[in-house]
Formats: structure tokens, sequence, C-alpha cells
């Protein structure tokens, strides 16, 4: 039997959550079978199976947040006919190799306890039980052993990850109140997040995309230095059926070939600045799983049905929680279009390294003179935050003025 765990999905990122399971205890599945669906900060990602044979245990439940190495399903593999009958002898089960491991460890450490004279040292016991992912939390792996700790008087082991013990000391949980669901009881992340909830009613803990805008509106909050500037379009000349969102991105286009500072990366570390020729436009969506901000790429080569075609397979794709990892990169600025909910202005953050976001609130109506006459027209409120660092506010005006110009176009 093997055991599967967690692979590193890539770009560093050390959390995904549980979305879906494809398959359950007791099915057959082939190599390369998808059997589960997570969602990491990035993107949604499909895990196929890396052996053919039979499910015999699974862990994790749908909703869950699980690290690389965590184990996800143990598997009988398949023997064929022809290496049974040639008598081929198969290699030993990894569970059996980490057994060995364990207790080799086991006995290092208890001759290492021995030759110690703290009292704390003669009570723990030390069992190396696997990798641990260091993205998020600094801990040497050549450090994690299991200790003992006493409670209501009675010595109880306790058998869990590093970055288990670190979460369950911020959340304040007891970690002797948990049952692990990891190899022979171990602790994991999920198990203490699932505690968490369970001991806190009202709260939950952040997970996909939600835990992702976390981060980087933190991150954004440090690095950038922020400035809003703020307008008015008014839309005289705009049919009755206008499509917003794709006269946005088309205003965007057209601003950008006019002021390119706008559509840019900043790299704060070497102060180098990248004017990009094309423009990749960003598009905040709101979705029940959180913010998502998926790229239209090369929107200067779109046309506008072309422009509406994307924005509805993509919205789809969202509420289906199907969309991938490349569909989230490579953007040059983005556009928020909050009054579609709510709203007429905002200060949007701008998400490094780009260095600009564009934001459309409510349309609203006003009055304005019109050859001395009152004229009540329609208004759509802009707001655009750029990074100072990296645009002048002369820049940033002569950009807010092209896509004005645009719009009322």
């Amino acid at each position: 039997m093997k055991a599967f765990t967690l692979p590193d999905l890539g770009e560093g990122l050390a959390e995904s959550e549980i979305v879906e399971w494809h398959v359950n205890i007791g099915d057959v599945v082939t190599l390369d079978q998808i059997i589960l669906t997570v969602e990491t900060a990035k993107a949604t990602v499909d895990v196929p199976a890396p052996y053919s044979g039979t499910i015999m245990s699974r862990h994790g439940n749908e909703g869950d947040i699980i690290n690389i190495g965590c184990l996800l399903v143990e598997i009988d593999e398949q023997v064929t006919a022809t290496t049974a009958a040639s008598g081929t002898s198969l290699p030993s089960p990894p569970s059996a190799n980490r057994k060995t491991t364990s207790s080799s460890s086991s006995k290092n450490r208890e001759h290492d306890t021995h030759n110690s004279s703290t009292p704390s040292a003669k009570n723990d016991a030390a069992t190396v039980v696997g990798n641990v992912s260091q993205t998020s939390h600094n801990i040497n792996i050549d450090e994690f052993w299991v200790g003992s700790e006493k409670s209501h008087d009675e010595k109880m082991v306790i058998t869990a990850l590093p970055s288990a013990r670190v979460l369950a000391q911020k959340l304040g949980i007891n970690l002797h109140h948990i049952q692990g669901s990891g190899p022979d009881g171990v602790i994991l992340d999920c198990d203490v997040h699932e505690a968490s909830d369970q001991q806190r009613p009202g709260t939950e803990m952040l997970r996909g995309a939600r835990r992702s805008m976390a981060a980087s509106m933190a991150k954004a909050h440090q690095q950038i230095a922020a400035v809003t500037i703020t307008e008015e379009a008014i839309l005289s000349s705009w049919a009755a059926n206008e499509d917003i969102t794709t006269r946005l991105v088309q205003a965007i286009v057209a601003a950008c070939k006019k002021e390119p500072a706008l559509n840019a990366w900043f790299d704060p570390d070497t102060m180098t600045r990248c004017v990009h020729s094309m423009v990749n436009i960003g598009v905040a969506v709101d979705s029940q799983y959180g913010l998502y901000v998926p790229v239209i790429r090369h929107a200067d080569e779109f046309h506008a049905e072309d422009i509406r075609e994307w924005i509805n397979d993509t919205v789809a794709g969202i509420k289906a929680r199907k969309i991938g990892r490349e569909q989230l990169q490579h953007g040059t600025i983005t556009l928020t279009n909050f009054g579609a909910i709510a709203g007429i202005y905002a200060t949007p953050v701008v998400s490094p390294p780009q260095v600009a976001i564009v934001g459309a609130g409510r349309i609203i109506k006003k009055l304005v003179l019109t050859n001395g006459k009152a004229e009540e027209v329609n208004a759509l409120p802009l707001s655009m935050t750029f990074d100072h660092r990296a645009c002048t506010g002369g820049e940033a005006a002569r950009f807010m003025k092209a896509l004005v110009t645009q719009l009322e176009s």
C-alpha cells in the first residue's frame, strides 16, 4: 500500500483548501485519474492519482486547509499478472520505511536524552514524522520532534506537525483535546482549524480566495505609496443599452496607449519600472468564494463582442470554481466596477507589481448647464489609485483625462 501526500503545486504555495473529492474509499483508480480538486491562493487545481489501485483511506474533508506533505490517500497499488508470475520482488511499502526511520530517529534522540541533564529533556520522545513545508513558518525540519506534556496530572503524548503547534498557540487551542487526522493520529493544521471553528461559534478561518485577498491587501498596504484621483465622465452620447464593463475595458486600453506610464510594473528592490506595450487588464470579480481578478490578456486586440464573451465565460468559470492559475497572472493594470453593486467613489487598492487600478462607481444623474439651460445627464464616477513611486501626478491626470475622453465619445 502506498501513501500519497499533497505535492508542491508550484509558486511557493504551501497551503491548499480541499474543494471536492472525486473518489471514495474502496474506489479503484487509474494512473493520472483526478482524485480531488484543491484551491490554492492562486487558483483551483485538479490533483491526479500517482498510482493505479484501490483507495484504502482518505484524509481531509471538503473545506479543510492542508499543507504540502500532508497525507491525502493511501492506495493499494495494483500488481500486474506478469509481475506476480515472474516473482519479482516489490519495493518495501513507504509505511515500512517510515517506521524504520522513526525507530532509528527515536533511538538517536533517546541516546541524546540520556546524555542530557535537564528534566524536560528526559520526558521528551523524538520521532520525525515527515517533511514539513517551511514556506509559512520558520521551522527547521531537523528540529522537529514529538514531545510529551502533562495534562490533568497525566502524561499524554501529543504528535503534531510543528506548523500545527504554532497555529494552535496563536488560536489558543489545547492540542490535548484534538484527535489528529494525519497518519498514526498526527495532528495537522486542518485539525486545529476545525477545533477553532468549533470552539468559537460564529467565526471561521479565511480560506481560498479570501485568504489570498487578505495577504495581497496586507502586502499592498505595506508596499504601495497610494494616491487616489477622481473624475466624472458625462455619458450624454451613450445608447440606452451600452455595456458598461466593455466600455470601461476599451477606455482603459485607449488611456494606456495615450499615457503608458500607468500600464506598468514597479520593482521597489531594484528601483526599476517596466512599461508594457501590451495591455493585460485584470477585472475584479466578486463571488461567494471571495474576490478573483482574472486577466484579459492583450485586451487591445479584443472587439466589444469578444470582451463580453470573455467576461461571461470567466464569470461562469469562477462560479463553478473552475479557474486556472494562468488566468489570474500577468495583469498590467486592474479594473474594479464596484458601482455595479453600490458606491460612487472609492480608494481602490493597487496590487503590486502593478502601479494602477481604475474603479467605476454607480452611474448618477446630475444637472449641468448647456448653453445656459439646465440639463439632466448621466455621470459615471471614476476613481483611480496609483503608486506615486512609479507614476507622477501629471501622468495619472493625463491618464484619467484620456479615460474620460474615451468614455464620453
